[in-house]
């Protein structure tokens, strides 16, 4: 169960729906850790930021790169 419940996209500000609407054009989904991390904008920018350079550098595909994060989020019993 969550204790900090995510934000759907009507309850944030300007700034955030941005992002949002990135993670929807990019994935079709806001994951529901930026979703959390809306209610500190200023850790969703920073967050969205490191995301998006992680996966979006260097030489291995982003797909792999998805795959790693989940299975990694599976092994620590965490709901990715």
């Amino acid at each position: 169960m969550t204790r900090i419940k995510p934000l759907a996209p009507e309850a944030v500000d300007q700034d955030s729906q941005q992002i949002f609407e990135a993670f929807l054009k990019q994935r079709g989904n806001i994951p529901n850790m930026f979703r959390t991390l809306a209610h500190r904008p200023e850790l969703l920018k920073t967050a969205y930021k490191h995301f998006s350079t992680i996966l979006n550098t260097g030489t291995v595909d982003i797909r792999l790169k998805e795959m790693v994060g989940v299975r990694v989020s599976q092994m620590n019993q965490c709901a990715y």
